[in-house]
């Protein structure tokens, strides 16, 4: 009987590899979070646009270091494969394990909020009948396990129709949302005045701004995880054509694309709405581009704005999907999870197996999301969890030289040492301070049961992985493991 496939096929183009990252950080959000953020942060005022650049500053440096090791160590599930062979097999799994468990949940949240932006489409365009369909509650959860599951079966289906999908879908987003970026350039802020005073009867100044470094930091916490997705790029290094060049250029890419694109898009609103009305909207409404720049744009134009927010979400399904289901298939074949996982499918190359179970944990994620109505526990879990898992990764490029020289040697990019361990060291000391931020302001928020709390969330996530790893290390000591296994790279 011959044994089970497991080696992937090597198809993904340098430009499969940008629309993953792209596809994992350009999402819905960057229609909403800018503008909401004038509640969510009081105080943070016109000083939108420089806290995004200062988190985007961290994210740079996390994705130069994925960037370097990703060089040395092309791989499925990359930030497994860094950390592990760079410094323990514990800190690889259990940080991946914990970045696993927070995108698988926030798969199935983004699957569960695409239907209510299908729905105000619909308001928009009066399509009452079908506004309502999509308003019912039994509906709602239908349409998003058939989204989830319909993602799932194009991952499995191949590299081919995986790239074609997310390509058109990036291809698509960017196109709709130019269409803000065009308006930040054809309308102005008196355009906006006279608008809301025809349609609200309302005159509105800008005012200036009081700036407030506590509320600065909060907001740049808080969109720092916008910037959270391009890692997905080096999850996908087993399938990578030509890795060691094609994943840093990919990542370096990608990061600079979506930073300015974030920063080109939020400029082109404030520049014409003054951020004194969105905060003072905001406090009573929901928010998003759409909405504010409905008061001066043709309705068509609204609708396909609108439209493009559905798209953006969406399309981040299914590059989620395949940078879970790597982290299984990597933890898999280095004998940390059940070894069937590792099957790779005979006609079409993909781990099936890793595929339909990280499907079955986003599942839960939909149902939880339905039953329990918080979406965003997910992604408050997730955000705790990348930024242990970048700041586990900066570590893992201070200590490659010391701890495995012959992989070190593999890294072909930005060679030197010295500054290899500069990117590092900035990547930790911004990443922590990020992260002493979130989890700071997320135990300081009173919750009714400790559940409810991203941070002790992710403990009880982090004690699952360890116990689960101390189970699969006593096995693997037990069937003789060499000394050398996780110095050397995971097969092919």
């Amino acid at each position: 009987m011959s044994q089970p496939q497991t080696s992937l096929s090597r198809n993904i183009t340098v430009t499969g590899l940008v629309a993953t990252g792209i596809s994992s950080m350009i999402g819905a959000s960057i229609y909403i979070v800018p503008f909401m953020l004038q509640k969510n942060v009081p105080g943070i005022g016109p000083y939108i646009l420089p806290a995004f650049l200062v988190a985007a500053f961290p994210a740079l440096f996390a994705a130069l270091t994925y960037a370097i090791l990703s060089s040395a160590m092309p791989r499925a599930g990359g930030s497994y494969v860094y950390a592990s062979r760079s410094l323990h097999p514990y800190w690889g799994f259990v940080a991946s394990f914990s970045q696993w468990f927070g995108l698988s949940i926030v798969i199935g949240v983004v699957s569960y909020m695409v239907v209510p932006f299908f729905r105000d489409v619909c308001v928009t365009l009066h399509w009452d009948g079908l506004a309502l369909f999509f308003g019912e509650s039994t509906t709602r959860l239908c349409i998003s396990l058939g989204l989830l599951w319909i993602f799932i079966l194009i991952n499995i289906f191949g590299i081919k129709t995986y790239q074609f999908t997310i390509i058109t879908l990036v291809i698509i987003t960017f196109v709709l949302a130019s269409l803000v970026i065009i308006a930040g350039f054809i309308y102005t802020e008196q355009d906006f005045i006279h608008g809301v005073i025809l349609k609200e009867s309302i005159v509105i100044h800008r005012l200036p701004g009081e700036f407030n470094w506590n509320n600065f930091m909060s907001a740049s916490a808080i969109l720092f995880a916008s910037f959270i997705g391009f890692d997905s790029i080096a999850q996908a290094g087993g399938e990578a054509k030509n890795p060691s060049k094609s994943l840093p250029k990919a990542i370096i890419i990608t990061i600079v694309s979506v930073s300015l694109f974030y920063l080109l898009f939020t400029y082109s609103v404030y520049k014409i709405v003054p951020w004194n009305f969105v905060r003072d909207l905001a406090g009573f409404k929901d928010l998003s581009a759409t909405t504010l720049l409905d008061y001066i744009l043709p309705p068509f134009w609204s609708v396909l704005i609108m439209l493009g927010a559905c798209i953006a979400l969406l399309k981040d399904l299914p590059s989620m999907i395949l940078s879970v289901s790597r982290l299984v298939f990597a933890w898999s074949k280095d004998k940390l999870f059940p070894q069937w996982l590792t099957n790779v499918h005979p006609k079409y190359h993909t781990p099936h197996w890793a595929i339909l179970f990280s499907g079955i944990v986003s599942t839960i994620g939909i149902l939880g999301s339905h039953f329990a109505s918080d979406i965003f526990l997910g992604i408050d879990i997730m955000v705790i969890s990348m930024l242990i898992n970048f700041i586990l990764i900066c570590i893992s490029l201070l200590f490659i030289g010391k701890n495995n020289p012959a992989l070190a040697q593999k890294i072909s990019v930005i060679k030197n040492k010295n500054l290899q361990k500069l990117i590092a060291i900035i990547g930790v000391l911004t990443l922590s301070c990020l992260l002493y931020i979130n989890v700071k302001n997320d135990l300081e928020i009173y919750r009714v049961v400790w559940y409810y709390h991203a941070t002790y969330v992710w403990l009880a996530v982090m004690g699952l992985g360890t116990l689960l790893f101390i189970w699969y290390w006593g096995q693997l000591k037990k069937s003789g493991l060499n000394k050398n296994y996780f110095k050397e790279l995971p097969s092919e």
